[in-house]
């Protein structure tokens, strides 16, 4: 990485660490991109250089990851429970593990506004979930079945944010044994599915 891309990074982290403690502190609301800027020592126009918007910097990483999974389905071989398995650990083991997710979780769950935009973005990663598991099931992308599927999905993933007041898991957890868990009642979702379209067929 060359010297401006570095210098780059770095005043992108500190826009970000400013937003996150000023969410924190005064709230998502009440926090404007010009104190943002001043708490990053930067001008406004710097901000919206690197971010176009205040919920930019809590999701600023939603088309490439919409991108990624959208890709990695389409590209898949089994079926699309194990390809969506797969997906999240290479994603998961990608992301940086620091403070910043708790961080952003406890601003995106004080804030309606915030949450309503978290759903209609996860409504985006359910109609790709959909098409995939439409295939699986020789459905529609529309039917009912696949569109169960794919909700079933989405709350999987929203339960595997991490969760600022939960307890520490016990030493040796298995960090992975709560996405099989959701995956394994997504995979008897899908056979009971199966079972009652071949029953129809």
């Amino acid at each position: 990485m060359g010297l401006r891309e570095r210098k780059k990074e770095r005043t992108a982290r500190a826009i970000e660490d400013a937003a996150l403690r000023l969410f924190a502190e005064r709230g998502f609301q009440a926090t404007t991109v010009a104190d943002i800027a001043e708490a990053a020592d930067i001008a406004p126009r710097t901000f919206f250089s690197y971010f176009p918007s205040k919920e930019s910097v809590l999701f600023g990483d939603f088309d490439e990851t919409f991108e990624s999974l959208s890709d990695h389905l389409a590209a898949r071989t089994g079926d699309v429970i194990d390809a969506l398995r797969a997906w999240i650990v290479d994603h998961v083991e990608q992301e940086d593990h620091d403070a910043d997710k708790v961080r952003r979780r406890e601003v995106i769950d004080a804030t309606e506004q915030l949450l309503a935009h978290e759903r209609h973005l996860l409504a985006r990663f359910e109609e790709v979930i959909a098409a995939a598991a439409a295939v699986d099931l020789d459905a529609g992308p529309r039917d009912l079945h696949p569109r169960l599927v794919a909700v079933a999905a989405g709350a999987a993933l929203t339960a595997l944010q991490p969760d600022p007041g939960a307890p520490e898991p016990p030493p040796g957890t298995d960090p992975l044994a709560p996405l099989d868990d959701a995956l394994a009642f997504l995979r008897g979702g899908m056979s009971a599915l199966r079972r009652r379209r071949a029953r129809a067929g």
